[in-house]
C-alpha cells in the first residue's frame, strides 16, 4: 500500500512539475499545451480589466456648502496615489507578503514550485507562493469584477490549478503593462481589511484616524499583517493574534533591512493603538444624522428615477452636491419637534418641507420631521421619507388655492365678491344631493375672493368649484406642482407603475365628479404641497423640485442628470394676483394667531387646512425667498384625530387646525430661516386680475328642458357635456349646470338633467363600507385666531354625496 502511496505521489509530482513547466515557458510558448485559445482570450481579457476596469468607491454626498452629511457604499474604500502611501507600508507589506518582490517578473517560480511540492507531499494546500501580482489578481477578481457576485467569488478562490495558471499568467502579463511601483500601489488600493475596510487609505483612517501617508511603522505592520486573515487577525475582536502577526511583520522587516533593529525594537513595544471605537465611516442615509436622513433618502430616489442604479451609485465614487441647507434644515426640524415632541406625542407625525423659489431652479432647501430619522422605533424614530412620500390622509382646505387660481384663469379677480351661504347644496357631482356647510365660527355672507381665502368658507369653495368646472380645478392643481400626487398616483396615493391601466388619481376624481376635491381629502406630497408655494412665489413658473446641485464622477468631471425643464404654468400676473390673494391669511385670516406669537410680519401668501375627522391639519406658505408646507398628521392604530394640548396627542375626536401645530411649526422655522433677508412688499395686482377680466358670462340654463338647454349653450359657443341624475323634478329639466359664471367661450358646460324618478333604497345583503375619506374642512377660526370648540363641522348632510374610499394606509417603517 504504501509503495502504491508513493507511485501515485511521485505520478502527481510530475503531472504537476509538467504544468509548471508549460506556465514557466509561457511567455515564450503563448497558450500553446496549456489552455485553448477561449482560455487565452479569457486572460487576456481579465488582464485589460485589471488595467482599466474602475474600482468600487465610496460615493459622497454632500449639503449646498460641501460639506460631507452622507456616504454610499459596498466597499468603504478611498484611492491614493503612490506618493499618498508612506514607504513604511509598502515595506512592511512587500516584507511580509513577498520578499522578492522587486526581483521577479510577477511569478516568484522557485517558491512557486517549492510550494507545489510541499503541498503534493502534504496532500492539503499548506503553502500558497503567490506574489504580490498574484495577490493583486486574485483580490481584484473577487472584490472587484465578482463583487456583489457569490458565485464568481467563489470561482476566483477556488483551490484548483487551472485557477492558479490563470493567475500566474495575467500576472506575467500585468508586469509588462505596469511598474512594480503601480502594481504595489493598486494592490494596497484593493485588498481587505476587515470590517468593511476596503484600500490602504481606508484601512489608516478606520484603524489610526490618519492618512495613509503618515503611517508609522508598528501601524504599517498591523495593516499588513491584517491582509493575510482579516477575519481571525480582526484587532478589534482579536488583538492578542493582531498584535502577535504585526510582530512578526516587524520582525521580517528588519530581518530584511528595510527598517533598523532599533526601529523593530521600538515599534514592537508600540501598542496597538487603534481606534476606539474604529473611525469607521458610516454608510447609508442613517450616517447622515437625524436632521437630514429624510434629505439622503430623497436624493437617492430621485437619482434613481433619473436613471442612476443603487449599483451605481455604491460604487461609482461621485460626489454629489446636494441643495441641503443646514440652517434651515436645523431650524425647521427643532420647530417641527418642538410642537410635537415625538417621545411625548407618539403616532403624531409633523412634516415639513422648505423649497427655494425661482425662474431657472426650485431647490429644495429642507426636508423634516418631528421624528429623527434612523430604525430605532423606541427613540421614536422613522426611516420613512414622509416629507417627500404621500400623506394619506389629505391636506385639507389648503386644496382651495387651486379652485381659486382656476377660478382667476376664467375670468374673477381676487376682490371680486362670491357668496357664501351657510349651507349649500349641489346636483354637479351625481345622482345625488352634495351639501357642505361652514365650519363653526365661519358666518355666511358675500365676500371677497381675497377674504374667503383668508376665512376659507367650504360653501363658497364647492359653488366656486361648480363655476370653475371640476376638471380644470384638479387640471390647475397639477400645473401648480401637484403632479406625483395627481398624475403618477392612485387615487390611494401609491405609485402608478408602469403601463398601467390603473387610474391615476386626476382620472378618479374627475370620473367620479368627488366634489370634495377642494376640501383636500386625497393623499398628497408635502413636498409638492411646498413646490404650489414656490411656483406661485416664482410668477407662474414651475419647476421641478431639485436636490441635486451638481454632481461630478471620481476623476472630478460633471455628470449631467435629466429634469424637468421649468415651465410657465400660468401667467404672472395670475401668479401675482393669488400672491396677493393669499396675502391676509397671516394678517386677517385663519394664521394669524401663529404669525402674532412668532411676530411674523412678512409679507406672505398662505393657506391653512384641516381634514374633516381631524387626522391631519396643513399649512403653505411663501415668500420671496423660500416656500415651505408643513402637514401634522395622525398614523397610529385606529382612525383618531389631533387633540392640541402640551403634548398633543391622539383622541377620539380631535381639535387641531391648519392655524394651530402647522402654522407655528412653519413660522418657528421660517422666522430663523429669513434672517438677514430682506423684507420684499406684496407684487401689484393687474386690473384684470383685481376686478376681473372681460369674459362673457355663460348663459344659466338651470330650470330649461335639456334640449332648449343645449341649444343656448352650443350658440353661445360652448360645448356641452349631459349626466343624468335622478329626481322628482320633470323628466328632461336641467336642474344643475356647471361651471357658471364668467367662463371663456370654447368651454365644456355639464348640465345635469332630471330622470324624473328617484329609486327605492336597495337593500343591503352586508353591511355598506365604512364612512372613510370624509371631506376636509379648514380651521375654523376667527379672525384672532382663537380656536374654536367645533365637533366635525363642515359634514356632508345625509344623503349627499357618497363619501370615496378611504385610501390604504402607507407603511411607516421605523414607527
Amino acid at each position: 500500500m504504501r509503495v502504491r502511496d508513493g507511485l501515485l505521489k511521485l505520478f502527481g509530482l510530475c503531472v504537476l512539475a509538467g504544468v509548471l513547466v508549460a506556465g514557466l515557458l509561457f511567455p515564450a510558448a503563448g497558450a500553446i499545451g496549456v489552455m485553448s485559445n477561449r482560455a487565452s482570450d479569457t486572460v487576456s481579457s481579465l488582464s485589460s480589466k485589471l488595467v482599466t476596469e474602475q474600482v468600487p468607491l465610496v460615493t459622497t454626498v454632500t449639503d449646498r456648502a460641501g460639506n460631507p452629511i452622507a456616504y454610499l457604499f459596498k466597499q468603504n474604500r478611498t484611492p491614493v496615489t503612490s506618493d499618498q502611501i508612506a514607504n513604511t507600508m509598502k515595506a512592511a507589506m512587500v516584507a511580509i507578503e513577498d520578499q522578492r518582490f522587486f526581483e521577479h517578473q510577477g511569478v516568484d517560480w522557485p517558491g512557486t514550485v517549492r510550494a507545489a511540492l510541499s503541498n503534493q507531499l502534504a496532500g492539503r494546500i499548506t503553502q500558497g507562493a503567490s506574489t504580490i501580482t498574484q495577490q493583486y489578481v486574485k483580490n481584484y477578481l473577487v472584490h472587484v469584477v465578482a463583487a456583489g457576485n457569490p458565485v464568481q467569488q467563489a470561482e476566483a478562490t477556488e483551490q484548483t490549478i487551472a485557477r492558479k495558471l490563470r493567475e500566474i499568467r495575467i500576472a506575467l502579463q500585468l508586469e509588462k503593462r505596469l511598474s512594480k511601483q503601480e502594481i504595489l500601489t493598486r494592490y494596497l488600493n484593493v485588498v481587505p481589511f476587515g470590517n468593511r475596510v476596503y484600500g490602504v487609505a481606508a484601512a489608516a483612517r478606520t484603524y489610526f484616524d490618519t492618512s495613509a501617508d503618515k503611517l508609522t511603522i508598528p501601524q504599517a505592520a498591523l495593516l499588513a499583517g491584517i491582509v493575510n486573515e482579516p477575519g481571525a487577525l480582526n484587532p478589534v475582536t482579536h488583538p492578542d493574534d493582531a498584535l502577535f502577526r504585526r510582530n512578526l511583520v516587524i520582525d521580517a522587516m528588519a530581518r530584511q533591512e528595510r527598517i533598523t533593529q532599533e526601529a523593530a525594537r521600538e515599534a514592537r513595544q508600540a501598542p496597538l493603538g487603534i481606534e476606539r471605537p474604529l473611525n469607521s465611516l458610516p454608510n447609508g442615509c442613517v450616517g447622515a444624522g437625524p436632521e437630514n436622513g429624510f434629505f439622503c433618502k430623497y436624493v437617492i430616489d430621485y437619482l434613481e428615477r433619473a436613471g442612476f442604479s443603487r449599483k451605481q451609485l455604491e460604487r461609482g465614487g461621485y460626489t454629489i452636491r446636494t441643495t441641503l441647507d443646514q440652517s434651515i434644515t436645523k431650524a425647521a426640524h427643532a420647530s417641527a419637534q418642538k410642537q410635537v415632541p415625538p417621545q411625548e406625542s407618539p403616532g403624531i407625525t409633523n412634516v415639513m418641507t422648505v423649497v427655494e423659489p425661482g425662474t431657472k431652479k426650485h431647490a429644495v432647501r429642507a426636508l423634516v420631521t418631528n421624528r429623527s430619522f434612523g430604525f430605532d422605533k423606541s427613540k421614536g424614530e422613522t426611516a420613512y421619507a414622509w416629507p417627500s412620500s404621500m400623506i394619506p390622509q389629505g391636506a385639507g382646505s389648503v386644496y382651495k388655492t387651486f379652485i381659486a387660481a382656476a377660478a382667476l384663469e376664467e375670468g374673477m379677480g381676487i376682490h371680486n365678491v362670491i357668496p357664501s351661504p351657510g349651507s349649500y347644496t349641489t346636483m354637479a357631482y351625481g345622482p345625488r344631493p352634495y351639501t357642505v356647510t361652514n365650519a363653526e365660527g365661519i358666518s355666511p355672507g358675500p365676500r371677497t375672493l381675497q377674504m374667503a381665502l383668508a376665512t376659507s368658507p367650504n360653501t363658497a369653495f364647492v359653488a366656486l368649484q361648480d363655476r370653475v368646472g371640476l376638471g380644470d380645478a384638479v387640471d390647475m392643481a397639477a400645473r401648480l406642482g401637484m403632479r406625483k400626487t395627481l398624475l403618477r398616483s392612485n387615487f390611494g396615493g401609491r405609485p402608478l407603475a408602469p403601463n398601467s391601466d390603473e387610474l391615476s388619481q386626476a382620472e378618479t376624481i374627475k370620473q367620479k365628479t368627488f366634489g370634495g376635491f377642494t376640501l383636500g381629502f386625497t393623499p398628497t406630497s408635502p413636498l409638492e404641497l411646498a413646490n404650489v408655494s414656490a411656483t406661485l412665489s416664482s410668477g407662474g413658473v414651475w419647476c421641478p423640485p431639485t436636490p441635486i446641485k451638481s454632481i461630478v464622477d471620481r476623476h472630478g468631471d460633471p455628470v449631467s442628470i435629466t429634469e424637468s425643464p421649468c415651465e410657465q404654468v400660468v401667467d404672472e400676473e395670475l401668479a401675482n394676483a393669488m400672491f396677493v390673494g393669499m396675502s391676509k391669511d397671516t394678517t386677517e385670516g385663519t394664521a394669524v394667531a401663529a404669525a402674532k406669537a412668532a411676530n411674523w410680519t412678512r409679507p406672505t401668501a398662505a393657506k391653512t387646512g384641516t381634514t374633516e375627522s381631524y387626522e391631519s391639519a396643513a399649512f403653505i406658505g411663501a415668500t420671496a425667498h423660500l416656500a415651505g408646507s408643513v402637514l401634522t398628521f395622525a398614523h397610529g392604530p385606529g382612525q383618531q384625530g389631533i387633540c392640541l394640548g402640551n403634548p398633543p396627542r391622539l383622541c377620539g375626536g380631535g381639535n387641531i387646525y391648519g392655524g394651530t401645530i402647522p402654522a407655528r411649526t412653519w413660522m418657528g422655522a421660517m422666522k430663523p430661516a429669513h434672517k438677514g433677508m430682506p423684507t420684499v412688499p406684496l407684487p401689484s395686482v393687474t386690473p384684470r386680475y383685481a376686478e376681473g377680466g372681460s369674459d362673457k358670462e355663460v348663459p344659466d340654463v338651470v330650470g330649461m328642458n335639456v334640449e332648449q338647454a343645449t341649444k343656448t349653450l352650443r350658440e353661445a359657443d360652448y360645448k356641452v357635456r349631459k349626466q343624468a341624475v335622478s329626481s322628482s323634478r320633470s323628466r328632461g329639466a336641467v336642474i344643475s349646470q356647471s361651471p357658471r359664471g364668467s367662463v371663456p367661450p370654447g368651454k365644456t358646460v355639464t348640465i345635469s338633467v332630471s330622470t324624473g324618478y328617484i329609486p327605492p333604497p336597495r337593500t343591503h345583503t352586508k353591511p355598506p363600507p365604512p364612512d372613510q375619506g370624509r371631506p376636509a374642512q379648514d380651521n375654523p377660526q376667527e379672525p384672532t385666531g382663537r380656536p374654536s370648540k367645533s365637533g366635525e363641522p363642515g359634514k356632508p348632510t345625509p344623503g349627499g354625496q357618497p363619501p370615496p374610499p378611504r385610501p390604504p394606509a402607507s407603511p411607516t417603517p421605523g414607527g
